[in-house]
């Protein structure tokens, strides 16, 4: 950390303070992760058992579909390595996700002392929300991932039994995990933006019928089913919450118009006057 005496009154600091700053945050932050990523390898058969479980996986001596499972696979590692490797990476994952609140803490607490004292506190709510909303979308890409692994594999011709490597679906899984948790960070982007005055709520509301083309579209490449009923339940939540953001964004612009009505005895569609150009002329 910092001492008082490394920054400018303007809260301004040196290059050279910056890049200690940096390294103080980086070290932490990989730290953390390092520390959560020890921890779940202690654990990582029990996270490869509730990755792989969305599977419907035969029995390797049989071949057979179990009990009220129409199709099925075999679950199986490739190489001798494999499992040294599938550990890593079950492990390392997991380490990012359970580090995520510290790295993201450092992020803002190096960005924060070149952000004014009403911007530092959007920052707290944005971090406290953004986090809630990137668990909220791995957790519904974990939540699909059953349905979307049956539908591929009822594909499977009747003659042939299906090969499931693990890491080709610890890939899928992360893949959809990314996508999906960052996908539920639109609606919090587009409250900054508002926040910020770059766009108000009536431009955002005006862009319901581009969204809703774009975010089927999204759901339907991110989807690797053709399912409709999997694409609609990956379409509606994020359209839900891009709705949710619409109605903060006219909450804050309203509260800003009242704000400004307040200040200047003006509506918000009412220009303020201009100066009596020709009386100074006259002055002058």
């Amino acid at each position: 950390m910092l001492s008082a005496t490394s920054r400018a009154p303007e809260g301004h600091m040196p290059l050279a303070a910056h890049l200690r700053e940096l390294r103080n945050r980086l070290v932490k932050a990989i730290g953390a992760v390092i520390v959560t990523t020890v921890v779940a390898g202690l654990f990582y058969k029990q996270l490869i058992d509730v990755v792989i479980a969305p599977l419907p996986g035969c029995n390797p001596l049989e071949g057979s579909s179990p009990a009220g499972s129409e199709r099925c696979g075999i679950i199986a590692t490739n190489g001798l390595l494999s499992p040294v490797t599938l550990a890593l990476k079950v492990s390392l994952t997991a380490g990012l996700i359970g580090a995520s609140p510290v790295w993201l803490y450092q992020l803002w607490a190096f960005l924060a002392p070149g952000l004014r004292s009403g911007e530092k506190k959007y920052t707290l709510i944005f971090l406290a929300t953004g986090i809630p909303l990137f668990l909220a979308g791995a957790a519904f890409a974990y939540a699909i991932l059953p349905t979307t692994a049956q539908l591929l594999i009822s594909l499977t011709p009747d003659q042939a039994t299906n090969i499931l490597p693990i890491d080709d679906f610890l890939d899928l899984a992360t893949r959809l995990v990314v996508v999906f948790g960052v996908s539920f960070e639109l609606p919090l982007l587009l409250v900054m933006l508002n926040l910020a005055g770059v766009v108000s709520a009536r431009r955002m509301a005006g862009w319901w019928r581009h969204m809703i083309i774009g975010v089927t579209a999204f759901a339907a490449i991110a989807t690797p089913s053709g399912d409709p009923l999997t694409l609609l339940a990956l379409a509606g939540p994020i359209t839900v919450l891009y709705l949710a953001a619409c109605c903060i964004a006219w909450l804050n612009d309203r509260r800003h118009n009242r704000r400004t009505t307040a200040d200047t005895g003006l509506g918000p569609d009412e220009p303020s006057p201009l100066p009596a150009l020709h009386e100074s002329h006259h002055n002058s």
